[in-house]
């Protein structure tokens, strides 16, 4: 593969003086039409040590308008982001729609390098090239531009421009020991980087090679790419955007008629009729209370993180479970984020960007009153996803989910169970009752009458999301000390089986 590109592209001074003014004027048309469009520009720069990649990041900033820019390069990660998983930094500076982002040595550095230096083998290699064509294609299938440039030199080309570079006091800081033992290495990079290429260039994301001896060609190639890029989509309807492939969600095939599981969802198979009297609750409660405060703060000696993510059905009692579950814990050590409709920062990204960025540190606990659940039961009854996007979200976030599992995360599930009946009961009585009317809106009333879709999409959900690593944990809620005790049990268990291991 790399063999023609070694063959090397020249551009004469006088060419690349012709040619720069009308592309210059063309990326700043185009980045202006860009911001109202509904999709963000990802550009990825990888490739051989000196080959261009930061002059390339530069040339587009001072060609084009920098305020609506977005660079990130990636070094050794900090103790923060090691603290949580390896993909987290990158959603964090994920672009939002309408803007371009650069990103050098990113997502493809630490697969590339730990191949080369032979700390990873073959197959540890492809899981991690998979890892990144899913984090790429849930980008794409997002509605994401996706623009890759492995900008390459020959090992004869790469030695001249390291010493060009360390021969010049203004450019020496830029050639380390790190770059000449990659040198030293240089055949078995571009063998890690020829499999890379080839398992992740895809019709959603492409590499485009990108010969970087002469550096005016590459300049231009990078910029005619990119504009041409950009031209293309902006002319495209959003149908006709390119797909990543879709692996089949787990589970069973999506049945059309509610009313056929009617009788029959997992929700509906529970007992609903279990309860504990209020003896039996508050010294059962206050019993697993007190292992969840041993665990935790060993947890947080230990840096073990836990993510609790609560979905159940309107007055199902999430509030009051969470609340007996922070209770037991130190308020340094947790947070609560509960999870309304988007706001527009969280609108110009994918859906999954605003959860990625609330993971915590390593040690605390994050609960989630509604999750990324929602693309899955509200945005898909209310018609807010379309089918094809709360469809794959199904994958989405199972390898959402894998990854905070990978990661050492201790995930609980727990979807809070009703009936229909006590769900009515609960809403009379908050209308009857003054300091719980702000609890009743018009859209709970407005959810019930959806009763069979909602059970549908939460059978479907559970049936589709539920790991072996990361299960639901289904709650019967209608006694609500039942349902508390149940949580909190659950958590305490889960994070001394967690310790267990260590």
């Amino acid at each position: 593969m790399f063999e023609a590109a070694e063959l090397g592209q020249a551009v004469s001074k006088a060419e690349y003086k012709e040619q720069v003014p009308p592309l210059r004027q063309s990326l700043l048309d185009l980045q202006q039409k860009l911001r109202r469009a509904d999709f963000p520009v990802i550009v990825l720069f990888a490739g051989v040590d000196a080959a261009g990649k930061g002059e390339a990041a530069n040339l587009l900033n001072a060609w084009m308008d920098p305020r609506w820019l977005l660079t990130r390069a990636y070094s050794e990660s900090s103790q923060e982001e090691r603290e949580r998983p390896e993909f987290w930094r990158y959603w964090r500076d994920l672009p939002r729609r309408g803007r371009i982002g650069l990103f050098l040595s990113a997502w493809y550095s630490t697969p590339v390098v730990e191949q080369a230096y032979g700390k990873s083998d073959s197959l540890t290699f492809d899981r991690q090239l998979d890892r990144v064509v899913a984090f790429e294609g849930d980008l794409a299938n997002d509605g994401a531009l996706i623009v890759k440039f492995w900008m390459h030199l020959g090992k004869r080309a790469q030695k001249r421009r390291l010493k060009k570079l360390a021969s010049n006091p203004l450019t020496s800081w830029q050639v380390t020991e790190t770059d000449w033992e990659h040198w030293k290495l240089y055949d078995r990079f571009a063998e890690a980087g020829e499999r890379a290429i080839l398992r992740t260039s895809t019709g959603a994301a492409p590499w485009t090679i990108v010969e970087g001896e002469d550096q005016r060609y590459a300049s231009l190639k990078v910029g005619l790419t990119l504009r041409d890029a950009i031209d293309r989509r902006l002319g495209q309807p959003p149908s006709a955007r390119p797909q990543a492939l879709q692996t089949a969600a787990a589970g069973p095939e999506r049945v059309e008629n509610p009313s056929m599981l009617a009788d029959k969802t997992i929700l509906s198979s529970l007992d609903m009729g279990v309860m504990l009297s209020k003896e039996e609750y508050t010294e059962t409660l206050r019993r697993y209370q007190g292992r969840l405060n041993k665990a935790q703060r060993e947890a947080r000696a230990q840096g073990i993180s836990s993510l609790l993510v609560f979905e159940g059905w309107d007055a199902a009692g999430k509030g009051g479970a969470i609340r007996r579950v922070t209770s037991a814990l130190d308020a340094r050590d947790y947070e609560v984020h509960q999870t309304a409709a988007p706001s527009d920062e969280e609108r110009s990204h994918h859906y999954l960007w605003r959860f990625w960025r609330h993971l915590g540190r390593a040690g605390r606990v994050v609960i989630f009153d509604r999750s990324w659940y929602g693309r899955v039961l509200v945005e898909r009854v209310e018609g807010f996803a379309t089918e094809a996007e709360w469809m794959r979200a199904y994958g989405e976030i199972t390898d959402f989910e894998d990854q905070l599992v990978q990661h050492g995360i201790v995930l609980l599930k727990f979807w809070l169970h009703i009936t229909p009946e006590e769900q009515l009961q609960r809403f009379r009585d908050r209308e009857d009752t003054p300091y719980k009317r702000w609890k009743i809106t018009e859209e709970d009333w407005r959810n019930r009458a959806r009763w069979a879709d909602y059970e549908l999409a939460g059978h479907d959900m559970v049936e589709r999301t539920s790991m072996q690593a990361a299960p639901w944990t289904l709650v019967e809620a209608n006694d609500k000390r039942f349902a508390r005790v149940k949580v909190v049990q659950t958590f305490a268990e889960s994070l001394e089986a967690a310790l267990e291991k260590r």
